[in-house]
Formats: C-alpha cells, structure tokens, sequence
C-alpha cells in the first residue's frame, strides 16, 4: 500500500510547519493505529507519504478503506491518494522492499483520485465481493517505468463508508476477561529505561497471554498508543477490552521504581494498584521479576472482578463462560452444597457450549473432591463422571494449562496412574509458568507419588504467584503433609494451623495436624485435631476405608501420615 498527501508541496509552501505537523499527527493517529489493528507493517515514510506491506489484499483494502474514510470526514486539511498492488518483492538488508510490485503500487497511488484508493487487477481478483464496496474499472494504465499496461480499478466515491463504519466501530467485548498493557511510561529522562520499561511491558503481556482464559490485545496494538496521553474509557472501546494496565518507571540512585495500576476501562474504576521498588542490576532478570510480581497480582483481581459482574447479571443473559464464572466460587468453598452447585453450573455452561474444555475439567474436579471429602452418596459414580469428565476435556484441549491441572489431579487420585498424572502437572506448569492452578496440583501429585521436596516447592511457587488465592489454604495444607513425610513435624504444624485459620472445613488440615501431633507425641492436641477432623468429614469411619476412597490415597506419599493418624486413635 502507497500512500501520500494531495499537492502537499504546495501546502507546504503557504504554511510549512503547520502542514509538517497535521501529516505527523495523521500519522502517529490515525495511519500507524490502522496498520497495526490490520496487521500492517510500515516499510518507511517519506515526507508526504508512507508505504506498508500486508499479510493479504483483503487486510490492505481494509485498512487504507478505514484511512481514507477517516481523513474525508474529519476535519483535517490534508487529503490522501492510496494504491494496492499484489506482486513479489525484494527484501533489502535494512528491511526496505524493492521491485516492480512495490513500483506498481506507488504509480497506482499516483493517478488515484483525492480520497480515492486505486488497485491492481491482482488486488480486485483477491477482494472482490468479499468486501461491501464497489469498484469502477478504469481499465488499462501505462505506468511510467512499467513495461506492461495494468488492469486497474478505483474504489467508487463513498462507496466504502458503511464498510468503514463496520471496521471502525469499536469491537464487542469478548465473553472472557479481556485486557490490554499499555507502554509504561519512562519517568527517569534516562532513555535506557525507555528500553527496559518497553521490554517490561512486552514480558507482563507475554505472561497474560499464556492464560487461555483470558483475551489479551497484542503488543503491537498496546504500543500505538505510546508516548500519548490516553482516556483508557477510549483505549477500552478502540481496542475493545474490558481491562486495561498502565504504569510508570523512575530509576533514582540505583534503584528502579515501578508503579502500575488496572483499571476497569468500561466504569473507570480502579480495581488494583501497587508499587515494585527494586535495585537495577541484571535488568533482564529485574523485567522477569516484576512482571511476574505484577501478573500474580492482577490475575486474581481480573478473575474476582468478573465473577462479581457475573452475579451481578440477570440468569437470562448469561453465557457459557458467565456459569463457569459462578461456579468457581462454589467450588472454593470446598463443601457439600457448594460442590453440588458448582456442578450443576458447569453443566449449565457445557449445555450453552459443549467444547467448553477448562468447565468439563472444572466440573470433572468437584465429582472428585466429592469422593475425596466423604461427600459422595454413591462414590462409584462421582468416580465415573470425574474420569468421563477429565477425558472429555483433554480431547477438547490437551494444551490448556487449567485444564491439564484438574485433570493430572482426577487422574492420580480417581484412576491411579500417578505416572500419567505426574506427566500432565509437568506439561501444565511448563506451558504457563504463572498458573497458580498448575503449581498447586502439581504440588498436591508430587506429594501423592512421594516426591515431597518436589512437592514443596510447587506449593511455594503457586503461592507467590497468588498470594491471595481463595485456594491458598489447599497450598498450605499440602506443604503440611509434604512435611509430615520428611519428619518435619513442627513445621507441618505450623502450616496445618494456617491452613485450617484459612478454612476451617477442610479436613485435610485436620488430618494435618492430628497427624504430626501424634508423631510429637502431643496425645491431646492429636486428639482435638483428629475429632474436628470426623466433624468437618462425618463419612470418615476407619483408615482403611478413607485410604479406599480413591486409588491416590493410599499411595507412597501417606505412609507417615497414616501413621500418625492411628497414633492419634483413629480406627484401623
């Protein structure tokens, strides 16, 4: 695509420096945005004009039909002519384009009408009627310098503007979390952080991006709106997000300070704010270290604000992803009535939308836990519907982080394939380093199969990544047990309390605690544990019949645990 700037020579000569600055302005607002929402790749400007490259014709018409509908109804000064051409080009070593399809399509822009957008035949074969637009065949040009007449065709006068229309409306927001990163600012005046804070940004986008469930916008999108004072209701509508980040960088006496703040671009709402003060030294690791500081802290706060807009919306409008949404938090609860809700919600949603992989998992875990909990009123069938479940979502998508977490937990605790299930919670957390999800299950079948240093480890990377995590008191109470197993009884203790402070309903921070508190030989706190253990999980019998729950359970991962629970006087 060519572009230039009707009798710009002249307009230069009556008012130079304010002709110099609306062509920047158009540039920097309107052409650079438009080539990156099309994917366009700017090759080089001139003084008047601008050349570009694009992946398609059809993504080229579409892009210079936004421009000149833009510039004809605006109120800028400035006109424009475009021409497209398809052809083979030469790829110069500074990344410049050479050769007669570049040519071509500067001479077409050159006899293009003022606002007008003058195409090859090569480019009409390609986009005609794919496009609500009409064309006017101009028939044969001799270009100077080109050998062979062209075919060519002018995009009819007003012809494009309900197309435009279309193109520029802002874009619906989609049914997941969406968000978008904008550049940092660079508040030091140093323009080395320019480079660092640019980077930052890109490595905290990179990070989002690995979550499927959320929409994150690309870089490239992001960045056209570097360097300019932005209204983020305006970003969120362009960019059609729901969410957007921004933030600053102050490097002062060694230090770099980073600020950063989310905001929810529909209601101009704050929703997180913080502030990251580091010393600057291998900046690589220091971008690593802040964005995972600031994607462990946003994720929560996105997941939180649109399952509280999900409630907030009335039962006929929901949609697939709203049910997942509401049966999240039910699930959290970790009891009867909010797992059996949380089921029902997830089939809701599988109902509005049977490859909804990451809801089949979800509701495939809450049969699981059921069983595990003593919840289960026949366990055989919560048994069967966890494995149909976990199946169904890794034929869906066997790539999903999310997905591959339940599932490696469904897998070792209701089929007992520990080998399988270590292999999934390995593959989840090395296709997003910054799931919560992934670290904690992969924790929970470390611990299972014996691998409890492994096991800690996870935990303690899950909760730095979520700090605040509703699940937290799950991390907790398996780096207790992972103690128990290395004899670390004190230790254990410490993380049964806090887990149990965190929910005291789950029973597995009871069995925590009466455990490690036999190993001490502390017989009454043993005791007091093991007894709130029976209140919060009455199914509880004997060990052996727990241990028989699920094929997981009984593996080489407890042997320590059992232990202490029969010193605790629970029944063989």
């Amino acid at each position: 695509m060519a572009a230039d700037v009707v009798g710009y020579s002249a307009l230069m000569e009556r008012a130079e420096e304010a002709t110099y600055a609306e062509f920047e302005r158009l540039k920097r607002e309107l052409i650079e945005p438009s080539l990156f929402r099309h994917e366009g790749r700017l090759i080089k400007t001139t003084g008047d004009g601008a050349l570009a490259e694009f992946a398609s014709p059809l993504a080229a018409m579409r892009c210079a039909v936004e421009i000149q509908d833009h510039v004809a109804s605006g109120s800028s000064p400035l006109r424009l002519r475009v021409g497209l051409n398809l052809g083979d080009v030469i790829v110069g070593q500074d990344g410049d384009l050479y050769g007669d399809g570049i040519n071509i399509a500067v001479r077409l822009e050159g006899i293009a009408d003022q606002d007008g957008i003058l195409i090859s035949e090569k480019v009409y074969s390609e986009v005609e009627g794919k496009l609500d637009v009409g064309f006017e065949d101009r028939g044969e040009q001799q270009l100077k310098n080109i050998s062979k007449p062209v075919r060519t065709y002018a995009v009819c006068a007003g012809a494009h503007s309900a197309l435009a229309e279309k193109i520029s409306a802002a874009p619906p927001l989609p049914d997941k979390p969406s968000i978008s990163v904008l550049p940092f600012q660079n508040m030091s005046g140093d323009p080395e952080q320019e480079y660092f804070a640019d980077g930052m940004v890109e490595e905290i986008i990179t990070a989002l991006s690995r979550f499927k469930s959320l929409f994150v916008i690309a870089r490239n999108s992001s960045f056209t709106f570097k360097g300019r004072a932005v209204d983020i209701k305006e970003v969120g509508r362009r960019l059609g997000v729901r969410y957007v980040l921004e933030g600053s960088v102050r490097k002062a006496s060694g230090k770099v300070r980073i600020t950063g703040q989310l905001i929810d671009a529909v209601t101009g709402a704050h929703i997180w704010a913080d502030r990251f003060e580091r010393d600057l030294t291998d900046v690589f690791a220091l971008q690593d270290e802040v964005a995972v500081a600031v994607v462990s802290a946003i994720r929560p706060k996105l997941l939180k604000a649109e399952m509280e807009l999900a409630t907030r919306r009335r039962p006929e409008n929901l949609t697939a992803y709203d049910y997942y949404l509401r049966a999240l938090p039910q699930y959290y609860l970790a009891t009867r009535e909010g797992l059996a809700e949380a089921i029902r919600l997830a089939h809701r949603a599988l109902e509005l939308d049977p490859r909804f992989g990451l809801v089949a998992a979800l509701a495939g875990q809450c049969h699981t836990t059921n069983v595990l909990l003593g919840y289960a009123s026949d366990p055989q069938f919560d048994r069967k519907a966890a494995v149909r479940l976990c199946r169904l979502a890794l034929s869906i998508d066997d790539s999903d982080p999310e997905t591959l977490a339940w599932a490696c937990l469904i897998s070792a605790f209701m089929v007992g394939d520990s080998e399988s299930a270590v292999e999934m919670a390995d593959l989840a957390v090395a296709l997003n380093q910054n799931s919560f999800s992934a670290w904690n299950c992969r924790g929970l079948v470390c611990k299972i199969v014996g691998l409890q240093e492994e096991a800690i480890r996870s935990y303690e990377r899950a909760i730095r990544l979520s700090p605040v995590d509703p699940l937290l008191y799950r991390s907790f109470a398996g780096i207790g047990l992972a103690f128990i197993e290395l004899r670390r009884f004190d230790e254990a203790i410490v993380m049964g309390t806090r887990a149990r402070r965190l929910n005291p309903s789950y029973s597995a921070t009871y069995r925590c605690l009466a455990s490690a508190f036999a190993h001490l030989g502390r017989e009454a706190e043993a005791r007091e544990a093991a007894a709130g253990m029976l209140k919060v999980d009455p199914a509880f019998t004997t060990i052996s019949a727990w241990v028989a729950r699920a094929p997981g359970l009984g593996q080489s991962g407890s042997k320590l645990l059992i232990e202490g629970l029969r010193k605790a006087g629970l029944p063989e």
